[in-house]
């Protein structure tokens, strides 16, 4: 009993250095996904309100090329001209599984109401997974909408969050702001 017990233990400590679990531990992001998988999951993800969703992946993959990553979730926010946002979701990669993230951020402008809404953010060039914690500045307003979905663009260096969603409520206007992602949710928009 205890010989196998050792056994285990000593396979376990040998697949702790392969190559691929490095691989996977270091967060490399290097394999993509093609528009019929991200269409796929945003038609599971969104359901019967996904009917203009492929016209607005296919935008996004002409724009930004194939993403290397993508986030579910949902958010919520309100504004009387300065706003905030908050939301939770799942990022998934390829190599380096699935992560929890929070994003929350302020905004400010000609923005009035409030929404919640399911999104689906497709991720650009996001070089390991840790890169995604950041703060990642945008224009809202500039949406291209179609059926009920909408699409903006996020960027911080050479990464790419590309936000589609689909919600309830009243929120109109246009507004500068950011979105913050972090590991663990907080209150603070900044």
């Amino acid at each position: 009993m205890i010989n196998r017990l050792l056994a285990a233990l000593v396979l376990l400590v040998g697949f702790a250095g392969w190559p691929a679990g490095a691989q996977a531990q270091n967060g490399s992001l290097s394999e993509t996904y093609s528009s019929d998988e991200i269409l796929t999951a945003g038609h599971q993800f969104f359901g019967s309100v996904a009917q203009g969703l492929a016209s607005l992946i296919e935008r996004a993959f002409s724009q930004y090329g194939q993403p290397n990553g993508y986030i579910l979730g949902q958010e919520g926010g309100g504004a009387l001209f300065i706003g905030a946002k908050y939301g939770d979701g799942t990022l998934y990669t390829r190599n380096a599984g699935t992560h929890q993230v929070f994003w929350q951020g302020p905004s400010l402008g000609l923005n009035i109401g409030a929404d919640g809404s399911r999104v689906m953010m497709l991720v650009y060039n996001l070089p390991t997974v840790d890169a995604i914690y950041d703060r990642y500045p945008g224009v809202e307003g500039s949406i291209f909408a179609v059926g009920g979905l909408g699409m903006t663009a996020l960027k911080m260096g050479d990464v790419y969050v590309v936000p589609i969603s689909s919600g309830v409520g009243l929120r109109a206007g246009v507004s500068v702001g950011y979105l913050n992602f972090t590991r663990e949710p907080t209150w603070n928009p900044f």
